[in-house]
């Protein structure tokens, strides 16, 4: 895809976990976050708007009604992500500084899934006093705050502190995510055996942040507190109890006979474990009621594994904190659309009524049918309401508008939201509109390639890169790497890598293949009456690793291939296209996808054809709208030219008008209009001015170039200046799934484009 640092982030796990880690973190700007300026600071008037002597208007303006900050300042969208280090992601206390990485990552989600900006603040205290005071008077800053990774019970005093001294919400994630996400699945699991929350048993192991949380949230939603068993390490919290207690244990404090986990569990009907691998047994499950529900959420091994459950009970409602199971308590399913909503009604707090209404819309999401973008990414699973999907999934689009809007009403309902919403209808939609579906659409890509692996092959073998993303390709469990090269070098290469698992990874060297007599039979048929010689041909297949490779995928020896490392494009292309055909009806072409904070646009063709016929262009603009559409986007296609719409009368505008009168005379589906220059079409407001007839109904987003020069220049030329994420160019048109890279392409961007021949080997087959 893109050979810039934003790419790395389109892959999840690499193969050398840990180095690959240090290695994104570090290139480029070190860390994941910055600040970029949304105002024109280009011009003297620019800066004199912006700071001395014009910004003193609305200085002026807030110093009169503080309320003004929120209509002049980013305060409004503005959260920060706080913490002293003391409790980092399992890891323990590793200090303020040690827990900077965690911080700049919660900042990142914040804004990859809620539009939220976030600053990280990493508070070099362990003193409860030091560190409130701290935070109390940056208040002024912030439309709210998010308490992160810090230890109990220090952790409760902390929010509960800066929330009688704040007037912004303050969220301790680490305690009410997880209890609101949970919340959302004993909803579910309640509604599907049949249950009602104020009759049943609840046993909660662990006695941290979270577990105190998840039990004071379903108390509030109903469940009575003689219903309720809290576990810690000693045992049961019960009443008389003096052990290793203190206020909050004391709060959830009984009246019973048990003493242990095990004897808690008899007759349980709902199990909640925050605490430790293995803490629940197979003959505690057991023990439980009909039905039982089972949450098992500690990380990165849950207390009970969905396996051993299964083994012994067979009607268990069953979830954990872990991706690779059914029903993932997933914090990221709350804390960015509960700032969301909370924000945008200018909320002075986050209180019981908004987390129970973020629970009980997830729960209400889960029921409903699930979209087939968000299926298909998860095609391994069924994702239709019942005992195995009680919760909704990360990537779920509609999770922004479904618990912003449930957490703005009940935010409005309660009395605490100083700016009501007037119109939830018209919130609900431009809530939809906020995030870019291009970054859905790639990770429900990876996704479902995850679901359904695939054979793939990596012509340039031998390189490091290329090995590198072969293992991360397995790893991350898209399917079966197979290396083109000597094995001798590859396993060479391996070994100065460090990799020594080698299971999953195929090496064929084409010389030495069985398969290189049909090979050559099936290329010298295709190219003989081109002059080609069969020697010529055997000679191309023996020594050509590209056209080896796509012999591989032409005949179903493979499912798709990559390449582009050590050969340019045209060579690449051409080896390629020695054995592959256009499908009919289509043309070959590259497009990229350029997705910035202001939107996607598709660029296109950047590769392939020179100077594309009206007939070309036409087909070309057809293909990429069907690509847009599968993306998610509402194609408006400008075909772009240095003129507007006959500014200036020469032979390259007369293609893109007779290409326009091509899709006239279809009756395409889709907007359309050209010529006009990028600017034009970008901008629909000069648009509109100026030429008040075009078609387009708002700015474009596919752009069709009128050929290869102005294309690929283009492509160039942002993904150099930066600011924005370059994805391709990505090959359509071809029989056969082929992807080529730049010569210059990351590990991250040869497996990004593997997963795409990968998907392309999918749909193909849908």
């Amino acid at each position: 895809m893109t050979s810039s640092s934003s790419s790395e982030a389109m892959v999840n796990e690499m193969g050398d976990l840990d180095g690959d880690s240090l290695r994104m973190h570090k290139a480029g700007r070190p860390g994941k976050i910055e600040i970029i300026a949304t105002k024109p600071l280009v011009t003297q008037r620019d800066l004199a708007l912006a700071y001395s002597p014009g910004v003193a208007a609305p200085c002026l303006e807030i110093a009169k009604d503080p309320a003004k900050a929120y209509d002049y300042t980013v305060k409004g969208n503005l959260v920060a992500v706080i913490s002293n280090g003391t409790a980092v992601l399992g890891l323990g206390d590793l200090g303020a500084l040690g827990g900077k990485p965690v911080m700049e990552g919660k900042a990142v989600l914040f804004k990859r899934f809620a539009d939220v900006d976030c600053i990280d603040l990493e508070v070099d205290t362990k003193d409860v006093d030091q560190f409130v005071n701290c935070v109390r008077y940056l208040g002024p800053t912030f439309g709210g705050i998010n308490l992160e990774d810090i230890k109990a019970p220090e952790c409760f005093i902390i929010e509960q502190r800066l929330r009688e001294l704040m007037d912004i919400p303050v969220f301790h994630d680490d305690q009410h995510g997880t209890a609101i996400v949970s919340a959302a699945g004993l909803i579910n699991a309640l509604h599907l055996t049949g249950r009602n929350i104020k009759d049943v048993k609840m046993v909660v192991n662990g006695a941290g942040a979270a577990s105190i949380a998840c039990i004071e949230l379903v108390k509030a939603m109903g469940l009575p507190h003689e219903n309720a068993i809290l576990c810690d390490t000693k045992g049961v919290i019960y009443q008389g109890r003096t052990e290793g207690m203190n206020q909050w244990k004391s709060a959830h404090a009984v009246r019973t006979k048990a003493r242990t986990l095990a004897e808690a569990m008899k007759g349980a009907d709902v199990f909640f474990g925050l605490s430790a691998k293995g803490a629940v047994t197979k003959d505690m499950v057991k023990s439980m009621a009909d039905k039982p529900i089972i949450f098992a959420m500690a990380n990165p091994d849950p207390e009970i594994t969905p396996e051993d459950v299964k083994a012994v009970r067979g009607d268990a409602i069953m979830a954990t904190g872990r991706s690779d199971y059914p029903n993932q308590v997933n914090n990221v399913l709350g804390f960015p659309y509960i700032f969301r909503g909370a924000l945008d009604v200018r909320a002075s707090t986050i209180n019981e009524d908004m987390k129970i209404a973020a629970a009980e819309a997830l729960a209400k999401l889960a029921r409903e049918d699930v979209p087939d973008e968000v299926d298909r990414a998860y095609s391994g699973r069924r994702l239709r309401y019942g005992p195995e999907y009680i919760m909704p999934v990360p990537f779920d689009p509609r999770l922004i508008s479904a618990v912003s809007a449930a957490v703005a009403e009940a935010a409005m309902k309660s009395g605490v939201a100083r700016k009501p919403i007037p119109n939830m209808a018209e919130y609900k939609r431009s809530l939809s509109g906020r995030l870019d579906p291009t970054s859905h659409w790639l990770q429900n890509l990876f996704e479902q390639v995850k679901a359904n692996p695939q054979r793939i092959v990596f012509a340039e073998g031998e390189e490091e890169r290329t090995i590198r993303a072969a293992v991360v390709f397995r790893d991350n469990g898209y399917g079966t790497p197979i290396l083109i090269g000597r094995e001798e070098q590859v396993r060479e290469t391996m070994k100065s890598l460090g990799i020594t698992n080698t299971d999953g990874l195929e090496i064929h060297n084409a010389r030495l293949s069985t398969r290189n007599t049909p090979y050559t039979d099936m290329v010298y048929k295709r190219l003989q009456r081109d002059g080609f010689l069969r020697r010529d041909v055997q000679r191309m297949v023996n020594q050509g690793r590209n056209v080896f490779g796509a012999c591989m995928v032409a005949m179903g020896d493979a499912d798709g291939m990559v390449s582009g490392l050590t050969r340019r494009f045209p060579e690449c292309y051409t080896d390629i296209r020695h054995v592959v055909d256009v499908d009919p009806g289509k043309v070959a072409m590259g497009y990229s996808v350029i997705v910035s904070r202001h939107g996607t646009v598709f660029l296109g063709d950047t590769s392939i054809n020179e100077t594309p016929t009206p007939e070309e262009l036409a087909t070309i603009a057809k293909q990429m709208v069907k690509s847009a559409r599968m993306m998610g986007h509402e194609p408006r296609v400008a075909f772009l030219s240095f003129s507007n719409f006959g500014s200036r009368e020469i032979e390259r505008i007369d293609r893109i008008r007779k290409a326009i009168r091509i899709l006239d005379a279809e009756k395409v589906d889709f907007e359309y209009d050209g010529e006009m220059q990028a600017d034009m079409a970008l901008d629909h407001a000069l648009m509109k001015a100026t030429y008040p007839f075009c078609r387009l109904t708002g700015p474009a987003n596919v752009l069709v170039m009128p050929g290869l020069h102005s294309a690929h220049i283009a492509s160039r030329l942002m993904q150099s200046l930066g600011g924005v994420t370059v994805i391709g160019p990505v090959i359509d048109g071809l029989q056969k799934p082929m992807q080529i890279v730049g010569m210059g392409a990351t590990v991250s961007d040869l497996v990004n484009h593997a997963a795409l021949a990968a998907y392309g080997a999918l749909s193909r087959r849908s």
